[in-house]
């Protein structure tokens, strides 16, 4: 409960952040603001300053500000044209209903940045080698543990990855095997093929069950093994994966130890609609290494921009693939309380990982909001380019046709996104008790 109430104000301090985009260009502009409020409903408190109305709501999942002329048919006698919203010129209305959306990014680019300020446990898998591929099988076999690259100690399989990705010249490899201690250079114009042909040795032991998901559901937990696909014995999380994948049913039966206990589940697959990469349960395998990375300021701004545009972009990526998929909309649909439960487990990790999280709900709130979808900040926006386009406003009667269904379709996702959230709960329920 108390995560879930923590979720809620956090999207409260978003919408803020939302609205105050909306309200601060649209007072650069000249347009008269009547209301400012956070939450829908009736209002917890409010008071009157400068001529606005500011107000908390009691429904904490959205918010809005109230421009004088806001609706394409609002006529005011009592009011000066140039503080009428619809009488300013479409790309002033263009700019004023995408500051919403732009102060979304800004928030969750500023929360990335501040992430990576945080000191970052990166999980990393075992440096073991499982095979070797092409020309490297000469000089590495199944059990080589990896030791060093040009004498700096690998703690892991991909902190060995990029200390030879970003070795200056040749990269001078220590490793052992059978107890002795091996040495190798990789010439600098291999390490390409090198990292593209050596394989680590990676278990069928669960590191992370991602909420929601079917495997979620199904009650598996980090640090269960998966022993059995379809009756079929697997050892390592290569030859798991391919079998689930690749099941040719919709569920797939595995057997998993816990303990000293096994138990058998049947678990339905997905599409995976984040990439192209087949169906899946919403389970990542164990990494075994961690260590603590601290970024200075310069890196945190890099990779903090980095991961913004990587997270919008897959955002982008997997709404056209539900576009193409929409059986997939009830599976990848999430409300307040999937997120709450999200949230506990980012604050588990740590302050910089809850940060990374509230920065994702950020940006989702932004590419949400930018959908063509009257009633939302994109459908307005399509309205105001139509505009500008053909010359004159799209006829009011249309604009509240369209925006009656845009509301009914928003109501809708609600209702099923709160649908979701309790039907995956009572799942987990089933199968933990």
């Amino acid at each position: 409960m108390l995560s879930l109430l923590l979720m809620l104000i956090a999207l409260g301090v978003m919408i803020t952040i939302h609205e105050l985009g909306h309200f601060l260009v649209a007072r650069a502009f000249g347009v008269g603001i009547e209301k400012f409020s956070i939450g829908f409903g009736a209002p917890i408190a409010q008071f009157e300053r400068g001529g606005v109305q500011y107000r908390i709501a009691w429904i904490p999942l959205g918010g809005y500000v109230k421009m004088k002329g806001q609706e394409p048919d609002d006529t005011d006698d009592e009011t000066d044209e140039s503080e009428m919203f619809n009488r300013k010129p479409w790309w002033q209305r263009v700019l004023i209903v995408f500051a919403g959306p732009f102060a979304n990014l800004l928030l969750g680019l500023l929360l990335f940045i501040v992430a990576f300020t945080f000191p970052q446990k990166m999980e990393d898998l075992s440096p073991v080698i499982s095979s070797a591929e092409g020309i490297w099988a000469e000089h590495f076999q199944p059990g080589d543990s990896l030791l060093t690259v040009n004498d700096k100690a690998v703690g892991g399989f991909n902190r060995f990855l990029i200390e030879v990705a970003t070795s200056p010249a040749n990269a001078r490899v220590e490793y052992i095997r059978g107890g002795e201690t091996l040495e190798f250079t990789v010439p600098f114009a291999d390490r390409d093929s090198l990292m593209r042909s050596l394989i680590p040795r990676v278990t069928t032991l669960i590191g992370e069950v991602f909420s929601g998901m079917p495997a979620w559901r199904a009650g598996l937990k980090p640090l269960d093994r998966i022993v059995m696909v379809d009756s079929v014995e697997v050892s390592d999380w290569y030859d798991m994966r391919s079998r689930i994948i690749n099941a040719p049913g919709t569920e797939v039966e595995l057997v998993i130890a816990r303990g000293n206990e096994q138990f058998s589940r049947s678990i339905s697959l997905e599409e995976n609609i984040a990439s192209d990469q087949g169906r899946m349960i919403g389970i990542s395998q164990y990494l075994p290494i961690s260590e603590t990375i601290r970024y200075s300021p310069p890196e945190a701004v890099v990779y903090g921009s980095m991961a913004t545009t990587s997270f919008i972009v897959m955002n982008y990526k997997a709404l056209f693939n539900l576009v193409k998929r929409p059986s997939q909309l009830k599976s990848s649909m999430g409300g307040p309380v999937m997120m709450a439960s999200m949230s506990t487990e980012m604050g588990k990790r740590g302050f910089g990982s809850l940060l990374l999280f509230f920065a994702s709900i950020s940006l989702i709130l932004m590419v949400m909001n930018l959908l063509p979808i009257p009633i939302l900040d994109g459908g307005h926006i399509l309205f105001a380019f139509i505009e500008g386009i053909i010359g004159r406003p799209v006829p009011v009667k249309v604009q509240e046709i369209l925006q009656r269904v845009g509301f009914a379709i928003l109501i809708t996702l609600m209702i099923y996104a709160f649908y979701s959230d309790i039907t995956k709960l009572i799942m987990r329920f089933i199968h933990t008790r």
